[in-house]
């Protein structure tokens, strides 16, 4: 049992830096659209988002990891799990845009509006909140 503790413990805690990287890359993109043409600025915005979708991708497969430990070796299933991990891929899909619209403002391309950047600033929280809700309460 000490195992399956010590791997869920480290499932969440690169969970947990994962989500840190999914919650803050997109307020960078915010603060690039905002910042106008201020080269020196921008160029640290960028060289920080580079840096910290790096940082998420190496959290995001260590999570992954220990994740994969917890279904294989200590039996976790069930439809929930299904679920959760539909909304895991859904916030990879949405870390993975952001990384490509960083990738474009380093390559000179516009950002959309900072009003849609902050609808889509949003969004993690709200499939976090669900993918708690599913994980603790297990409905089906």
């Amino acid at each position: 049992m000490t195992a399956y503790f010590w791997t869920k413990s480290a499932h969440l805690v690169f969970v947990m830096a994962w989500m840190a990287a999914a919650f803050y890359l997109p307020r960078i993109l915010i603060n690039l659209a905002e910042v106008g043409d201020v080269p020196a600025v921008r160029d640290r915005l960028v060289l920080m988002g580079r840096r910290l979708y790096r940082f998420g991708h190496i959290m995001f497969g260590l999570a992954l990891i220990f994740g994969m430990t917890l279904w294989m070796h200590f039996g976790i299933a069930g439809g929930w799990l299904h679920a959760k991990l539909t909304l895991v891929a859904l916030m990879l899909a949405h870390y993975i845009v952001a990384g490509r619209w960083l990738k474009g403002v380093a390559n000179g391309k516009s950002l959309p509006s900072p009003l849609m950047l902050r609808v889509f600033n949003e969004i993690p929280v709200f499939a976090l909140v669900a993918v708690v809700y599913l994980v603790l309460a297990k409905p089906f």
